[in-house]
């Protein structure tokens, strides 16, 4: 029987290129699979005064599923992406996070990828580099629960799925936007809410409403993207003027927009 070589899929190439292409053909040839997180390139200036990371969600239909670059749940983060290292002008080093496997269970979460994306940008940029994570769905679940790293300043969790214990230690003197549309019906914004009040305990946290919003955020994208650009702008690099940012600052009534 002939031996099988072994695939990583860690590598790093700008977007369009066909990884699952290029995957199948390699698995067809009888190649091992070995899944990977990859780290990709948004805007990386020469001299960051800080970093920020996306986090993409998506469930899994199986085990060990792999990410795909072209599944929705990738793509609807990469205008935001866009958005914050335009906003940025050249300060901020922006990454896409694309995990490892779909999906969240008891083996392997997001949380981990997170992890090791804080570990690669801490290697790229420096130690002391400050990060901001971004992330949607079960991605800003993620962000919330690796916001107790060390070099995380800020998160912002948009249509988190969460549960009401996903408190992490090592929140103090973190802030943290959490944005939920109010008709979202596969995270529940009752459950984000009521985990906000408990972050509030350790950390600086604001609350938006979207006012008829869904999970996939379509018919309200600008008011997402605009609150996560403004609100990594303004905990990153100190600039403010986004007027909802500023009525939430540290109270715990939610605001709605």
């Amino acid at each position: 029987m002939a031996a099988r070589t072994s695939l990583s899929l860690s590598w790093e190439e700008p977007d369009g290129v066909d990884y699952a292409g290029r995957l199948w053909s390699s698995v067809r040839q009888g190649a091992e699979v070995k899944l990977a997180p990859r780290l990709i390139e948004v805007a990386v200036p020469t001299n960051p005064v800080g970093a920020v990371i996306v986090l993409h969600g998506g469930a899994s239909r199986r085990e060990n599923m792999m990410v795909s670059p072209t599944q929705l749940s990738v793509l609807r983060m990469i205008p935001i992406a866009k958005r914050i290292a335009h906003a940025a002008r050249g300060e901020l080093a922006v990454f896409r996070l694309l995990n490892s496997r779909r999906g969240w269970d008891a083996h392997h979460t997001p949380v981990r990828d997170a992890g090791w994306a804080l570990e690669q940008v801490a290697q790229r940029l420096g130690g002391s580099t400050p990060v901001c994570l971004v992330g949607h769905s079960l991605g800003g679940r993620a962000a919330l629960m690796a916001a107790g790293h060390p070099a995380v300043r800020s998160a912002v969790a948009l249509a988190p799925w969460v549960l009401r214990a996903d408190v992490p230690e090592g929140l103090e003197g973190r802030r943290i936007l959490i944005v939920h549309g109010s008709a979202d019906r596969i995270a529940s914004p009752q459950r984000s809410a009521a985990l906000a009040e408990r972050l509030r305990h350790a950390a600086r946290v604001g609350y938006v409403v979207v006012d008829g919003g869904k999970h996939a955020m379509l018919r309200h994208h600008d008011k997402f993207g605009a609150l996560t650009a403004d609100f990594v702008i303004e905990t990153m690099l100190g600039a403010t003027g986004n007027d909802v940012l500023a009525r939430v600052g540290s109270d715990a009534v939610p605001v709605t927009v």
